[in-house]
């Protein structure tokens, strides 16, 4: 492995690196965490000869004080398990923890759930992408996928050729947050597939491999996070559903969200028993118990109005002949 590292602190952050990949974990967004961190400690360690560890986090930590809570939250959970490795390693040398901040750890971001109407205008707006003509049938099938299927952004961007299965109807996702498995969709997802495979070979014009990304920019080989979302980002703000400017409206992830509370409408329609069905949907989506699911499961007003019908149905039956007799 490269070694990333530079400070005082590089054996011991390129160790606890390796052992998270070892357990499974792509651990990439506390990488970037351990980087940035690396990187303040070369230079705290150049103007403090005797420093700490504990407060060389402590001053990390404060030293961004524009950002919220929840981030600064997020890299001193990182940090704190980094310690805690150091902890439990043999023959090592006391290590002490600074006073860890009491933050918020959950984001306070309300999910926006789009309905149908929404999507629908979002795959009319994907038509005026033109400039390469290939990023209409590319941004149409992302859209396409990411709604019928409940798929995580990233999960969804790393997706090669061999995952896909249109004859199948299945896809299969690669390791993401320590978990893989199979994705079943419907034939009609799996006919705009097809439509976007033969847009893709048509653009790329070179022989496909299986470990080819299924979804690709302008470079024929990836489709960047960062390009992605910007694009689906002016889909939005074209659509009305999200000012040119500020953090309101939807997401790119939005489009998950929206995936597990249409679901749970239809079950609601349908009067499946939900206490059944939620381990499904669990699963489907990757988590690794309904309390993962729970995040996704906003209450919008439909789905409180169906949730209300079938209290009424169940509980508050007018009575009938038989109990006016008894």
């Amino acid at each position: 492995m490269k070694t990333l590292f530079h400070s005082p602190l590089s054996n011991d952050l390129q160790k606890f690196l390796l052992f998270k990949h070892s357990l499974g974990y792509r651990y990439a967004r506390p990488e970037f965490t351990l980087l940035e961190f690396d990187r303040f400690v070369q230079k705290y360690a150049a103007r403090h000869q005797k420093w700490r560890l504990d407060q060389a986090i402590v001053t990390w930590l404060g030293s961004k004080p524009k950002r919220k809570a929840v981030s600064v939250s997020a890299d001193a959970a990182v940090l704190r398990q980094f310690c805690c490795y150091l902890r439990r390693r043999p023959a090592c040398p006391l290590v002490t923890e600074p006073l860890w901040p009491q933050l918020r750890h959950e984001s306070a971001f309300t999910p926006y759930v789009l309905s149908e109407g929404d999507i629908k205008q979002l795959l009319e707006l994907a038509k005026t992408l033109t400039r390469p003509s290939f990023r209409a049938p590319l941004y149409r099938a992302l859209i396409l996928l990411l709604y019928c299927t409940g798929l995580r952004f990233g999960e969804a961007l790393q997706l090669r050729l061999d995952d896909v299965n249109t004859r199948a109807g299945v896809l299969f996702v690669q390791m993401f947050k320590g978990k893989a498995r199979w994705v079943p969709f419907h034939r009609s997802l799996g006919r705009e597939m097809d439509k976007y495979l033969i847009a893709r070979e048509v653009f790329t014009a070179t022989f496909a491999r299986p470990d080819d990304r299924l979804f690709v920019g302008i470079n024929r080989e990836t489709l960047p996070v960062g390009t992605a979302a910007a694009t689906l980002r002016k889909l939005f703000q074209k659509a009305g559903l999200k000012p040119m400017q500020g953090r309101v409206g939807p997401r790119a992830y939005d489009i998950r969200h929206t995936f597990a509370v249409h679901r749970l409408s239809r079950w609601y329609r349908k009067g499946v028993d939900l206490h059944a069905r939620l381990p499904w949907l669990s699963a489907y989506m990757g988590h690794d118990d309904i309390l993962g699911t729970e995040t996704y499961l906003t209450a919008t007003p439909e789905l409180l109005e169906l949730a209300g019908n079938r209290l009424r149905n169940r509980y508050l039956k007018p009575p009938t002949g038989e109990d006016c007799e008894s």
